[in-house]
């Protein structure tokens, strides 16, 4: 069997465009992860708030994020896309949030295979609004967990590139090391 996290390449021209390996698909309100261990996804939680995926969610594969987890990726689309669908995805911004004081990044991705997104380089391009929800959705989603969630300022697509850098570098430095406990 294919481990989506450890067998698919991110691709060849990182750190602007990528494979993504969607999670959770627009539009929902339940939260499937990774399991790390087997590459199925696993539910994970129903959302306790009244609110759902604004963007179709997933990560990175081949990367290793400060959480431990693969690099999360938000990936706008006109459409849902079903979970384990591999996107042809660019880098368009950054969104970090503070999650119990820790950075979690959250790289905003375009499909290069949609043709409303397609040509889309910088998340300026997109309409306030739809900035405003992206935001306003980390935000609230943990509210009714008590959980405190802070959303930085988006960044341009150029902030990306350490990061996913980054997140590739401790993959790889953690794969020699071999993966302990859950993959």
């Amino acid at each position: 069997m294919i481990h989506p996290w450890h067998d698919i390449t991110p691709g060849e021209h990182l750190p602007r465009e990528f494979t993504a390996v969607i999670e959770i698909p627009m539009g929902s309100n339940v939260k499937y992860e990774l399991d790390k261990q087997t590459g199925l996804l696993r539910l994970d939680r129903v959302l306790y708030s009244a609110v759902y995926y604004p963007a179709n969610y997933g990560f990175i594969p081949q990367t290793l994020a400060e959480d431990d987890d693969p690099l999360d990726v938000l990936v706008l689309c006109q459409e849902a896309v079903a979970p384990l669908t591999l996107v042809r995805a660019r880098a368009i911004g950054l969104m970090t949030m503070l999650d119990s004081n820790k950075p979690d990044h959250k790289i905003l991705a375009v499909a290069m295979d949609d043709p409303e997104y397609q040509g889309m380089e910088d998340f300026r391009e997109l309409p306030d609004h739809r900035l405003t929800m992206l935001r306003r959705f980390f935000q609230d989603y943990k509210i009714l967990e008590h959980k405190a969630v802070e959303v930085e300022e988006f960044q341009d697509w150029s902030a990306t590139q350490g990061v996913i850098e980054a997140a590739v570098k401790q993959y790889d430095r953690q794969r020699h090391r071999g993966f302990h406990g859950p993959k």
